[in-house]
């Protein structure tokens, strides 16, 4: 089904087409019917399906409308967790709204408030805020939400993981309580689960996929290697394979730093991206590696969740997340809306319970393999009982669908008896 036909108005879907857009994924397809309806929903699905635009474009066909108040007030509040997607999703809206009249802020931390301050003077339909910026202004009394018509909690798994619950639920007592709530997440545990029941009115809920399983288009690889021959082996790879826009996942902010000098000493293009570097610094080298600029960028997990990069090759995950969910959400930079893509683990003897926690999260066991010329010996045992229990899986396999065809066993027995 084409965006044509779910209602959007015209001008929207110029805006929809000339982003490059002609048919709705389906967190898209199943949510925004549903969001202009005006009933609540909670969307969960992977990263990379989608989901800003299925709460951005219904969001925008209902603003400007026919009804539009004259004056322009804070008819939709957006909250999501970090500024990268704060600036992420602002820039969707000014895409898809670009032949309709609309005006939206982003408001974060780590740049100048008084031209926030500025922006709300004048009026804006639609604000995109992370909790702590948006909690100075409610200090300040500079924000009115008295209008708030659509409130998105984005991310709110994410919320929980970085501490930002507590300015989430100031925010959300602050809003009218006539008003249409939307929550987007890749996961829902219980305690968003629970914060949905006390804020939302009998939400439609809609889930795409599993909730733990990595997006299938993602082939996974993981190399055991020692922690030593990790830099070696990830500029042997870099040097050595077709890998064009590759996303490098750091556990530390001073190992990106590294990570990312030893790569440029290799002559291989690199930038680094983390909470250290100012707000500018990263969208410029967010912006440079979106480009082309950079063959790798060298990430914190400050960026696995949200940022939308078209056309990354490869993420590396050059130290094992110490966290599971954190490990679906790097390795979905890749792979996104319907591309393939490879993520690859290095994983370091004193990082296997890492792994292992990994496994039970997604429900998949990933086969340690030795990368040929880094051999990695304190793994030769776990290694060998990996190789055969893929062989004695792949023998199951067999018996069970022969069982399942035995009438073919039988005319090939025919067969060689004739």
């Amino acid at each position: 089904m084409p965006f044509t036909t779910m209602g959007l108005s015209d001008p929207l879907l110029r805006g929809v087409l000339a982003s490059g857009y002609t048919t709705p994924t389906e967190i898209q397809f199943q949510a925004i019917p549903v969001v202009l309806s005006g009933r609540d929903l909670i969307g969960c699905a992977q990263t990379g399906t989608g989901k800003t635009a299925a709460f951005v474009l219904p969001i925008l066909h209902r603003i400007c409308g026919p009804d539009s108040p004259k004056k322009r007030v804070i008819r939709s509040l957006i909250l999501t967790p970090t500024r990268e997607l704060a600036v992420q999703i602002e820039q969707s809206i000014r895409n898809y709204g670009q032949f309709v009249s609309v005006r939206t802020l982003a408001i974060y931390g780590g740049v100048d408030i008084h031209k926030q301050l500025h922006a709300l003077r004048r009026g804006v339909d639609i604000v995109v805020a992370t909790p702590g910026r948006l909690m100075d202004h409610m200090r300040r009394n500079t924000v009115e939400f008295s209008s708030v018509e659509v409130f998105v909690l984005d991310e709110a798994d994410r919320m929980f993981d970085m501490g930002f619950i507590h300015d989430v639920r100031k925010i959300i007592a602050a809003l009218p309580q006539q008003r249409q709530t939307l929550l987007f997440s890749a996961t829902i545990p219980p305690e968003v689960q629970q914060l949905a029941a006390g804020m939302q009115r009998d939400p439609m809920r809609i889930q795409i996929g599993q909730q733990h399983n990595p997006i299938e288009t993602i082939t996974q690889h993981v190399h055991a290697v020692m922690r030593q021959q990790k830099m070696d082996l990830l500029v042997h790879m870099l040097q050595n394979r077709p890998m064009f826009s590759v996303l490098v996942f750091s556990r530390t902010k001073h190992g990106a730093d590294k990570i990312s000098h030893k790569l440029e000493q290799a002559g291989i293009d690199a930038v680094a991206i983390h909470s250290d570097r100012s707000q500018a610094q990263r969208q410029r080298a967010l912006d440079d590696f979106k480009q082309g600029k950079y063959q790798v960028m060298v990430a914190t997990d400050i960026v696995a969740r949200g940022i939308d990069v078209r056309g990354i090759s490869h993420v590396i995950n050059f130290d094992v997340p110490l966290f599971a969910q954190d490990y679906v959400h790097r390795i979905g930079r890749t792979g996104r809306a319907s591309a393939t893509g490879d993520a690859i683990t290095f994983v370091a003897p004193d990082e296997q319970d890492q792994l292992r926690r990994i496994e039970r999260f997604i429900g998949c066991k990933l086969r340690l393999e030795n990368y040929e010329g880094f051999t990695c010996a304190p793994f030769a045992a776990t290694l060998s009982r990996s190789e055969a229990q893929s062989r004695a899986q792949r023998q199951v396999a067999r018996a069970r669908k022969a069982a399942k065809r035995p009438h073919l066993i039988r005319r090939r027995s025919l067969a060689s008896a004739r």
